[in-house]
């Protein structure tokens, strides 16, 4: 069973390695890919990082992103994948502000820093189970489907034992999601500002 949860931890990464690097190569081409387009890059760039290439490497590639990384949450996994789908709804700027603020409470009481550790309810906790829903279910109510069945593929990930981690928030929330968030909402703000200082200078007096 642990073999077995190697492997897909390994295709997990692996497609979510192909992912971010097409991505980037969409970001620097100035024309948008087509959906076959992106498929076939996945298929390829996928099995360069799951397959053992030698080279004095005895493990595959994704491996190796894998011992530097760790694993990624289900939630951005899902994120990373469905960016690639022409036609998809951005997460909304509310979801990046709660991810955001979460994030900057959460790792510091993880870390120690405080008589709470947040980090234990994610081993069972029914309170955090039902806020998690609860998440969900504003995320709906703000017609955000993508994130309700985001949280719920992660929660049913999570009663699987899909990885080997068996706390809730292992599922939801990684570093890799809180920088993005922060540079997220850091990124709408300083646009914010800059446009409202542009839009002072071209109508000031005289």
């Amino acid at each position: 069973m642990n073999h077995l949860m190697q492997i897909f931890a390994l295709v997990e990464l692996s497609i979510t390695c192909a992912v971010v690097i097409t991505l980037l190569l969409q970001k620097t081409s100035s024309q948008e890919f087509s959906l076959m387009t992106k498929v076939i890059l996945i298929l390829l760039l996928s099995n360069l990082f799951f397959w053992p290439l030698g080279l004095g490497m005895e493990l595959p590639l994704a491996a190796y992103v894998r011992g530097v990384i760790g694993d990624l949450s289900i939630v951005t996994m899902l994120l990373l994948w469905t960016s690639l789908l022409s036609g998809s709804k951005p997460a909304p700027l509310a979801f990046k502000v709660s991810v955001a603020c979460i994030a900057i409470v959460f790792y510091p009481l993880a870390l120690g820093f405080g008589m709470i550790d947040p980090y234990a309810w994610g081993y069972g906790s029914i309170l955090f189970f039902i806020t998690v829903l609860l998440f969900a279910v504003v995320c709906g109510l703000a017609n955000w489907s993508k994130g309700v069945w985001m949280i719920a593929i992660a929660i049913l990930a999570w009663a699987a034992h899909w990885h080997e981690s068996a706390n809730l928030w292992d599922y939801l929330l990684d570093p890799f999601l809180a920088i993005w968030a922060l540079m997220a909402v850091f990124g709408v703000f300083y646009k914010r500002r800059r446009d409202k200082a542009r839009a002072g200078y071209l109508f000031r007096s005289g």
